[in-house]
């Protein structure tokens, strides 16, 4: 399977599951890496149609049924083959499949071996169930979003499945494998959502210490606390996002907002109230597409908050080409970008054994047994 991309030659598998770890692969996948998804017979459980799972873009996929009798011995054969594998069982659930990091890295030492878990692998909490909220809850992340006197306000799971999961399994990956192909040994790389997302909170921690960010919600400068950091309803039910922290911003935000004879000095906490009252109430004399106006191209630090069907037709994503579509399904494009390796959506998401045959081939294994893989229907 010929890939462009930085990741170009690199080849991973992936034992299916569902959130983090499909994503992460699909980052590499997005890169250039060959991502062989094992799906196993029936699919993963909480997942959507696999026509329309995004996150299994460019990758292609077989089924194995790790519980057979052959299953196992199947991973180990592409295992062999492969620079990465990624898994996000609870922990000791792929070493009693036998595909655990001794037995793989038995049949290859340069493996690198990625695991997603949201507690990690060792803790009190290491074998018991939860889901991207908890895990930001006990980090303090999900403490510091929303109004004060409310209950937290839940990000999705973007905070910790994708930022403090996905994106520190694929840091992990890559590092790991630089030192794979520097000194022909592979490891373990054990990415905890927990870990990843207190990681994500270090600057916050940094002004907690040095006295400058208040732990609790809505009373700091990056928390809505802020008048000129936040969010403000339009006439028509819509809303803009404000964003004018320097003074020099601050200065044209209340300027072209028309408040600049009567708004206070941008420091004056005591006149905040006053201030973000001023605020709301100008917002809501116009609807979201003319403040839009009003603010495009400025230095104000002002746009519209946007819906997910929205945002591909904004005029500055448009023009960069951050969505894309592909299989009639519009997705953010690959990021980021690359001047010598460009990255693109080559293949829509992998439906469950479509690749089989192909990836025999293509990795130099024997041919799978019939009852090993069940190929979809439109394969």
């Amino acid at each position: 399977m010929a890939r462009t991309g930085p990741l170009a030659g690199v080849r991973v598998v992936e034992l299916a599951g569902i959130g983090p770890g499909p994503f992460a692969a699909m980052l590499l996948a997005d890169l250039g890496a060959d991502v062989v998804r094992v799906d196993r017979p029936g699919g993963p459980g909480l997942a959507v149609d696999p026509a329309h799972d995004v996150t299994n873009r460019n990758k292609r996929s077989v089924v194995l049924d790790l519980k057979s009798a052959e299953g196992p011995a199947r991973v180990l054969d592409l295992v062999e083959r492969a620079d990465v594998l990624i898994e996000g069982f609870r922990p000791g659930v792929a070493e009693r499949l036998g595909v655990g990091p001794e037995e793989c890295r038995a049949r290859n030492p340069r493996l690198v071996y990625g695991r997603m878990t949201g507690w990690g692998q060792q803790g009190p909490l290491a074998h018991t169930a939860g889901h991207d909220i908890a895990y930001i809850a006990v980090t303090g992340a999900l403490g510091m979003i929303g109004s004060p006197g409310e209950p937290p306000a839940v990000p999705a799971n973007l905070v910790g499945d994708y930022a403090g999961g996905s994106l520190y399994l694929v840091v992990g990956v890559l590092a790991a494998l630089h030192h794979a192909r520097a000194t022909g040994t592979g490891q373990v790389v054990d990415a905890a959502i927990v870990d990843g997302t207190a990681h994500l909170t270090a600057m916050i921690h940094g002004m907690v210490a040095a006295g400058g960010w208040q732990d609790r919600r809505g009373a700091n400068l990056l928390d809505g606390g802020c008048p000129f950091y936040g969010c403000y309803e339009t006439s028509d039910g819509g809303y803009m996002a404000v964003g004018a922290l320097e003074q020099q911003f601050y200065d044209t935000f209340v300027d072209l907002l028309g408040i600049a004879d009567r708004a206070p000095a941008r420091k004056d906490l005591a006149r905040w109230g006053e201030l973000r009252e001023a605020v709301a109430a100008r917002f809501r004399t116009r609807t979201r597409a003319e403040w839009t106006a009003v603010f495009e191209g400025t230095d104000a630090c002002v746009a519209p908050v946007l819906s997910l069907r929205e945002a591909p037709g904004h005029p500055h994503l448009a023009a960069r080409g951050t969505f894309t579509e592909a299989g009639g399904i519009t997705q953010p494009a690959p990021a980021p970008r690359f001047s010598a390796t460009p990255t693109a959506v080559d293949g829509g998401p992998a439906l469950p054994g479509a690749h089989t045959a192909e990836v025999a081939r293509d990795w130099d294994l024997p041919a799978l047994a019939p009852g090993d893989a069940r190929p979809a229907k439109d394969a």
